[in-house]
């Protein structure tokens, strides 16, 4: 069962959350913010579980039946929301799923915890709607809300609620993880792993684990390894073979900017030492011999800027397409 001590990293938002519910200070709303895989949800659970715990300590006992109900997902006062699209939480989930219910006393224990994973999709109507909430909630409310964007909120969602950031996880802790609780993962795959994620947990222990994980990075580095000599419908081919990853197009995203941050620090030391893919060294030293440092920057800049328009919801085969055409257009 999961407790504080399964938690990698973030000792300081664990010791927040501990010494809070040790005083009986626990706020009414928070902001657990980093990116996805950072451990959120993780942590939300744990939070969760030890607020309900009928021991009353900071730790969750895994004895009593609300740790037991927490562990299998049936604790009635723990609710997770949830919603259909999966680009945004509309104002009708909102108020359907917190709003009209939070005036309806706890179930069983001492709170009423709603917990919304990916939080920044709610839009300016559904945000409206919880802000009344957050400024006149029930005393045995808490919420808790997950984000991988805390710019994407309104300033008064903001004033409301305690915002807890995320911080890597140093690499040597990854390494271990992936090393004593990762089965089949050994000393050089987790170095691997450890480097690309850049202290993400959870990315480190997906691109060791999934083979889902492992095709995108197959096929973005594929891609990445001929866009410079590839003509424009073999472009389009490309964006259309994208689209199969829409709904996990940031770690896709993530891949690529790894690739020419390295590209980067081999226009700089000229060495394979420092950089993530060691094996394709030979590639990215071609490609760094064509680019400028300022044509780098450019492609990292615009790898950036298509998360965001991506988050906005503009057309995917348009906002790839421009991306893919700026890096082919450094690299000539």
């Amino acid at each position: 069962m999961a407790n504080y001590s399964d938690i990698i990293g973030h000792g300081d938002i664990v010791k927040h959350f501990k010494s809070s519910i040790e005083l009986g200070k626990v706020s009414h709303a928070y902001i657990l913010n980093g990116e996805k895989g950072a451990g959120k949800k993780t942590l939300a659970s744990v939070v969760a579980k030890s607020l309900q715990c009928e021991s009353g300590e900071a730790d969750p006992c895994n004895t009593c039946k609300s740790c037991l109900q927490a562990e299998s997902g049936n604790q009635p006062d723990i609710i997770w929301i949830n919603h259909e699209k999966p680009n945004v939480i509309s104002v009708d989930e909102i108020r359907e799923q917190i709003v009209n219910d939070i005036d309806l006393k706890p179930y069983s224990s001492r709170y009423k915890i709603y917990i919304v994973p990916d939080a920044q999709l709610m839009n300016s109507q559904a945000q409206n709607a919880l802000l009344k909430t957050l400024e006149e909630p029930p005393e045995y409310a808490i919420i808790m809300l997950l984000t991988n964007n805390v710019d994407r909120f309104l300033p008064t969602i903001l004033s409301r609620c305690i915002v807890l950031n995320f911080k890597p996880v140093e690499p040597l802790d990854v390494i271990e993880y992936l090393t004593t609780q990762i089965e089949g993962v050994d000393l050089p795959t987790a170095r691997f792993c450890a480097d690309f994620a850049q202290g993400n947990l959870g990315k480190a222990v997906r691109l060791a684990i999934s083979p889902e994980y492992k095709e995108i990075k197959e096929d973005s580095i594929r891609l990445l390894r001929q866009i410079d000599s590839m003509e424009m419908d073999e472009v389009i081919d490309a964006v259309k073979q994208m689209g199969k990853y829409k709904l996990d197009i940031t770690d896709y995203i993530d891949i690529m900017t790894m690739w020419f941050r390295d590209i980067l620090m081999v226009k700089i030391s000229n060495s394979p030492n420092k950089i993530i893919f060691k094996d394709e060294y030979s590639t990215m030293r071609k490609q760094a011999s064509r680019v400028s440092y300022e044509g780098v920057e450019e492609i990292l800049e615009a790898l950036n800027k298509l998360k965001i328009r991506l988050e906005a919801n503009v057309n995917f085969d348009i906002a790839m397409e421009l991306m893919l055409l700026t890096i082919k257009e450094n690299l000539a």
